[in-house]
């Protein structure tokens, strides 16, 4: 795969996350060629006339919007958004039944138009639409990847950054395991600017107690449910998430992002997608990092995991 003219970016679903993903990518600059797919053919076209009236404004591209398939075709990467709206009150699992039964009908037919494509999922429940996608298509597993942690992570970040008063961009750490509630933060390993989160005491940039850590990862893990509460989808942030995760694939950058993939033998836990920090370029998801963990963070790991099982066995996948 070339970055370049030919990079091409086919996203399926035209909904609130979809067309954001859409605007995000032109704005950076990721990818020459988008396509916009959806049923709605209504819906789809006001998107697509609607950013196709900004293109002035950002890096040459061309997007393209259809309630056929067929606009999908050749696509590099294709990027599944499709799926039932999470509604307040909704857990992530919540929607299983129904999105997967989407997937069955998508992936078939999207392989059919796009054989060579990456398939980047981000519906939710996203671990598990990784897994049904990747059981679906029959692909090698690192094709098959979930945009996973990565927003959960940058969620992370930012309360950190706000609460130690520092740039989001210097704080290192991440949520690892199921994109939902199960989550792990890994706090052993978070720091700023290289200095351990558990030994950061700067006079005026404050010091985490306990009820801080409390605080932050309760808002991590709650964090979608506020922003549905009050506006009813999650939008900006996952597409500016996804755009980066589209940047490492086709500009072939060998990024550490915590996507969620298929996961063998990895410290006792097989046979699963989640998330942990993995080495991300053309090749989809290269490997994942066998990250340290104390005994906690490992337990918590594991747990999700069993959870995620469960789930890919109740939807039959």
């Amino acid at each position: 795969m070339n970055e370049g003219p030919l990079s091409k970016i086919a996203i399926v679903g035209a909904g609130s996350v979809g067309a954001t993903i859409a605007y995000a990518c032109l704005i950076r600059g990721v990818g020459k060629r988008i396509a916009l797919y959806d049923v709605n053919r209504a819906k789809v076209d006001a998107e697509v006339l609607d950013l196709n009236h900004g293109l002035q404004f950002v890096p040459m591209a061309t997007l393209d919007g259809s309630d056929d398939l067929a606009v999908c075709a050749d696509a590099n990467v294709v990027v599944i958004t499709a799926g039932a709206k999470q509604k307040p009150g909704q857990t992530r699992m919540d929607l299983l039944s129904a999105n997967g039964s989407i997937l069955r009908q998508l992936v078939p037919k999207l392989l059919a138009v796009a054989p060579q494509a990456i398939f980047l999922i981000v519906s939710n429940p996203v671990d598990v639409m990784t897994y049904a996608t990747l059981k679906l298509s029959g692909l090698p597993k690192q094709r098959v990847l979930g945009s996973g942690t990565v927003l959960d992570s940058s969620r992370f970040r930012f309360l950190i950054a706000r609460r130690c008063d520092v740039a989001v961009q210097n704080v290192h750490a991440y949520i690892i395991g199921e994109h939902g509630d199960s989550e792990i933060p890994l706090w052993s390993s978070a720091s700023i600017a290289n200095v351990p989160l558990h030994e950061w005491s700067v006079p005026g940039h404050g010091k985490l107690s306990v009820r801080d850590r409390t605080e932050i990862f309760q808002n991590v893990k709650t964090a979608a449910y506020q922003i549905i509460q009050g506006k009813g989808a999650t939008s900006y942030a996952i597409g500016l998430a996804t755009a980066k995760i589209l940047e490492a694939i086709l500009h072939d950058e060998n990024r550490i992002l915590p996507v969620s993939s298929l996961l063998k033998d990895y410290q006792g836990i097989d046979d699963v997608c989640l998330s942990v920090p993995s080495i991300v370029n053309r090749g989809g998801v290269e490997q994942a990092l066998a990250i340290k963990m104390n005994d906690a963070e490992l337990g918590g790991l594991r747990n999700s995991a069993e959870q995620i099982k469960c789930a890919i066995a109740q939807a039959g996948f």
